[in-house]
This record gives C-alpha cells, sequence and structure tokens, in this order.
C-alpha cells in the first residue's frame, strides 16, 4: 500500500500513491470526511482533484459505512515513509484543473442501490468495469459496452470480455467455473490467471465469503451478452 506502481496508460504513465498511515507521505493526516471526499468527489484535501485514474467514478456509489470501514482498514497497517512518484503524462493530460470539465462530462456522483449485492460488489467495492469497459479517447468508460473488454487496458494490453457472450466472453463457463477461478484463478482450460488479473484474485475475490462470490457470479451472468472479440484485430 506504499504506493510506486506504474500504470500505463494512453495518457502517460500514472503512479500509485502512498495511502499508509504515514503522517507526512502517506495518508495518516486525512480526516474520515477528507478520505470520504477522495472516494466519493475525486477530490484531495487541498481541493485539486484527482485524476480518474483513481476509480473514484467506481468508488463513488460505495456506502458512507464502507468508505469508512476501508479508512479504518487502512489506518490499521503499518505506516511506511515513502515518497509518491510523480506521474509522467502527455501535455495536457497532465493539466489537472482540466478534470474539472473532465468531471462536468462524465462524473456523476451516486450512490449504488445496495439490494442487489452482486452488482455492488462489482460496479462500486470491485469496480470491475474500469478495466473491463471499452473507453472513449478521453478515457471515460462507455457505458453502452460495460463489462465487455478492450484491447487497451490497463499496461496496454487486452482485458476479457465478461458478459455472458458465449462466443466472446464467458457465457460458456459454468457456475463452478466462475467460482474457481474467483477463488484460485484457474481458467477452465486449466491454466491459470496472470498479472494484474491476478493479484484481484488472490488479493480480492478469493478473500471473498461465499455468498459474496455466489452473489458476484449471478451478477455477471445476469449481463446483457455484448459480442466483443478483444483478441481479434481491429477492422475496417
Amino acid at each position: 500500500m506504499a504506493g510506486g506502481r506504474r500504470l500505463k496508460t494512453p495518457f502517460g504513465d500514472f503512479y500509485s500513491p502512498n495511502i499508509t498511515p504515514h503522517v507526512e507521505t502517506g495518508i495518516g493526516k486525512w480526516t474520515d470526511e477528507e478520505f470520504i471526499n477522495a472516494l466519493d468527489r475525486g477530490l484531495a484535501p487541498d481541493g485539486s482533484h484527482y485524476f480518474p485514474a483513481f476509480p473514484y467514478p467506481s468508488y463513488t456509489a460505495m456506502t458512507e459505512r464502507d468508505m469508512r470501514d476501508l479508512r479504518a482498514y487502512l489506518f490499521s497497517l503499518p505506516a511506511v515513509e515513502r515518497a509518491n512518484t510523480p506521474h509522467d503524462l502527455t501535455p495536457p493530460f497532465g493539466w489537472r484543473f482540466l478534470v474539472t470539465f473532465w468531471k462536468l462530462l462524465f462524473f456523476d456522483p451516486a450512490r449504488t442501490e445496495t439490494g442487489n449485492r452482486g452488482a455492488y460488489l462489482a460496479t462500486a467495492l470491485g469496480h470491475c468495469g474500469e478495466c473491463h469497459t471499452p473507453r472513449n479517447p478521453l478515457g471515460a468508460v462507455n457505458g453502452d459496452m460495460a463489462f465487455a473488454g478492450t484491447r487497451n487496458g490497463p499496461q496496454g494490453g487486452a482485458v476479457p470480455n465478461i458478459t455472458p457472450d458465449k462466443k466472446t466472453g464467458i457465457g460458456e463457463w459454468s457456475e463452478d467455473d466462475l467460482d474457481t477461478f474467483l477463488t484460485m484463478g484457474m481458467l477452465p482450460d486449466g491454466d491459470f490467471v496472470g498479472g494484474e488479473m491476478a493479484d484481484v484474485v488472490f488479493g480480492g475475490t478469493a478473500r471473498l465469503t461465499p455468498a459474496d462470490r455466489k452473489a458476484l457470479i449471478e451478477f455477471l451472468r445476469t449481463l446483457p451478452a455484448i459480442s466483443n472479440d478483444v483478441s481479434a484485430e481491429p477492422t475496417g
């Protein structure tokens, strides 16, 4: 949690910040309200705008109680002294004031109804769509293609289609296939996931309760099936 991990994007390289409770180089001085403002509105304690590489467009759907619980967890971790690495972005994308206009166009702070536990896990807490949805030229997710995968995901690689399309998505996966994948990262063909998704599985979905994993699976299986072969070369 001490930051420094590079996120390669078409706009340049972002570097994750130190979110340990170190009072000088981390978030140790942040109040509850400042932490909630970051997740809910994409605002730093000094009022400046965070770039949406920090997935607050998804985190804004979290309940306030979950935001406070997340802060409590982070503040229980060891404090690590590590200065943040500056982002390396191509102009004008590094001009932070432009995020004001990006938010006016694409950001809608809104809570998610938590009655659908699977939807809440996927869209808010897990922010699956941030990686598994194509983005427009300004970096906003394309809602019409939600969860349908993209050829230009984090680090420049393809991210698979996780809608229930039978040819290009996970429509042929059984519930057991999905549970095994989310628990141990094993694909239906016996191979194992790697890269960023391995971190998501072993640091996230594998730690879910069986009931939450089942809810997440049910949500994925009820998504609209969208045909989008991210492994194919673009045509036209």
